[in-house]
């Protein structure tokens, strides 16, 4: 393909990548770092999905190569704090479960003579 339409490599991956109809970034893993940078910098993203078009060894290369530049800018967490759960990080409280229901005493005969602790679901 790359050679029978002249494609240079760039062109290439922009057909056949896995972020087709996405921006793409695609350089060396400095240049790829300086284009989150500036969006980052710029108030534009406050994230990315990161969509190679190969795995793992798309992925691979990026936490290798990329994540280590980001994390010496300061663009991305060491760790992480206590906190596990995204509902935990904004404080939020957990929801009634619908499907469990109170406790509650079954009278009846079903129940008499039973242990107080069986006669309540």
């Amino acid at each position: 393909l790359a050679r029978r339409e002249s494609l240079t490599v760039r062109q290439l991956i922009g057909r056949l990548g896995g972020g087709r109809g996405h921006l793409t970034f695609t350089g060396t893993p400095e240049q790829v770092a300086d284009e989150i940078e500036t969006w980052f910098t710029r108030g534009a993203a406050d994230g990315f999905n990161i969509m190679p078009p190969v795995l793992p060894s798309g992925l691979e290369a990026f936490v290798d190569h990329v994540v280590p530049i980001l994390r010496e800018r300061g663009l991305l967490r060491t760790a992480y704090g206590p906190r596990q759960t995204l509902r935990e990080r904004y404080g939020l409280r957990r929801p009634r479960n619908q499907y469990v229901s109170d406790a509650v005493d079954v009278p009846g005969p079903a129940t008499a003579g039973a242990p107080a602790a069986l006669t309540r679901i």
